[in-house]
């Protein structure tokens, strides 16, 4: 009995509406502009490959020489200059350099898919967590309120106390101010469920004004998984590591390709003229682009490409680097808030239950002196908002760590 009083303000929860959150990520996921917007990146880089590996349009050039007059056919026949025909010309870029575009656009492609995971991974992140601070909100609402029915009841006793002189005035108003001073932390928690709603509703792609299902507060959530599982989770799953990988491969082609520079690309010319009575004239010719400023271009190109490499490299070193203290980070944090919430609810919050209650006898029976009730009174929802606070940590740490990683830690 003593233990349920404690409970029954601060601990009064109901499991978590799960399918309400799963129903939320997939309307997000189907509804996100930024989603689509990945989405159509992806197939707009996939069109590519095929673009740059294939020969340049060849060109087809008709014309005409003629001696006497301007027009075609002038001479034609009579004059061995004149002639009217077709020719054909196709460029060729020096061997391997379409297959090295080609998969150089391939590289980039592959880079915009993992940036379209991560795009879904952040916004699933990004919904969880405004979901698990709204039932952080509803939760400590819902602490405010049993709070404030016990209050109520103890300015009753106070004011029948103060009517029979056995309580002084400041008491009474003491009481009336502690009131006031939660009914203040109940307008912001409104205030913050709005803001989460609305934060839902926006990733959610709704209309301003919709409505969501009332938010349930938080469960006890256990974390079954290890620092190092999540360091090899990440390294094998994490959309940005694979980007960076993606884009290293494609910056290793790009200086390839830089290379290549160094041989001519050609043209191969063909056609066919008319003579008029005269046999026909045929011509071939082939056209070789010479890097003959290879001092200034192909080579400056080729140390251009070479630290745009090394830049990569580097970029991938400093964002694993980074994404190692975040999952560190959030992990420990998961794990230090864990333990708090644990503490609270099977010792702190139990004991400050029960010097509550006894207070409360005390201070009936006149043993208790008023401000030692009024503390132990505000000691509970502190240690009430402090417990669902820690456990709001460990639902948002678990969600950042979903998206780093991409590995499923919550229920």
């Amino acid at each position: 009995m003593k233990r349920d009083l404690a409970l029954l303000i601060i601990l009064g929860t109901s499991p978590a509406d799960a399918q309400s959150l799963k129903s939320l990520i997939q309307e997000a996921l189907e509804n996100s502009p930024d989603v689509a917007a990945a989405r159509n990146r992806v197939e707009a880089a996939r069109q590519r490959p095929s673009q740059v590996s294939s020969l340049p349009d060849p060109m087809v050039s008709p014309g005409w020489q003629s001696v006497g007059y301007p027009w075609p056919g002038a001479g034609l026949g009579a004059q061995p200059m004149a002639n009217i025909g077709l020719m054909v010309t196709q460029e060729v870029p020096f061997p391997g350099k379409r297959r090295l575009a080609g998969d150089m656009a391939e590289r980039e492609a592959g880079a915009e898919w993992h940036d379209y995971q991560q795009v879904q991974l952040g916004l699933v992140s990004k919904i969880k967590q405004a979901y698990y601070r709204r039932a952080y909100a509803a939760g400590a609402l819902e602490v405010l309120e049993r709070s404030t029915a016990l209050l109520k009841k103890f300015q009753t006793l106070t004011e029948l106390r103060y009517s029979v002189g056995k309580a002084a005035q400041q008491d009474v108003l003491k009481t009336q101010t502690q009131l006031t001073i939660l009914e203040a932390r109940r307008v912001q928690l409104e205030r913050e469920t709005a803001a989460r709603e609305a934060k839902l509703l926006s990733l959610a792609n709704r209309q301003p004004g919709g409505r969501l299902e009332p938010a349930q507060p938080l469960q006890r959530v256990e974390i079954r998984t290890t620092l190092e599982e999540l360091f090899a989770a990440a390294k094998e799953n994490s959309p940005m590591l694979r980007r960076d990988e993606k884009m290293i491969q494609r910056a290793e082609l790009a200086l390839n390709m830089a290379r290549k520079e160094y041989y001519p690309d050609f043209a191969v010319n063909a056609g066919v003229y008319s003579m008029g009575a005269m046999a026909p004239m045929y011509m071939f010719r082939a056209d070789f682009r010479l890097p003959l400023y290879y001092f200034r271009k192909q080579r400056a190109g080729v140390a251009e490409k070479a630290h745009e490499l090394a830049g990569q490299r580097k970029s991938y070193e400093a964002g694993a680097q980074s994404l190692v203290y975040r999952i560190k980070d959030d992990f420990l944090m998961a794990q230090a808030s864990a333990q708090l919430a644990g503490l609270y609810e099977k010792e702190v919050i139990p004991l400050a239950g029960l010097t509550l209650e006894s207070s409360l006898a005390g201070y009936e029976s006149g043993q208790t002196q008023f401000l030692d009730v009024m503390m132990n009174l505000i000691t509970v929802v502190e240690y009430g908002m402090n417990y669902l606070e820690e456990m709001q940590n460990v639902y948002v740490a678990l969600a950042r760590l979903e998206e780093m990683t991409g590995k499923e830690l919550l229920p």
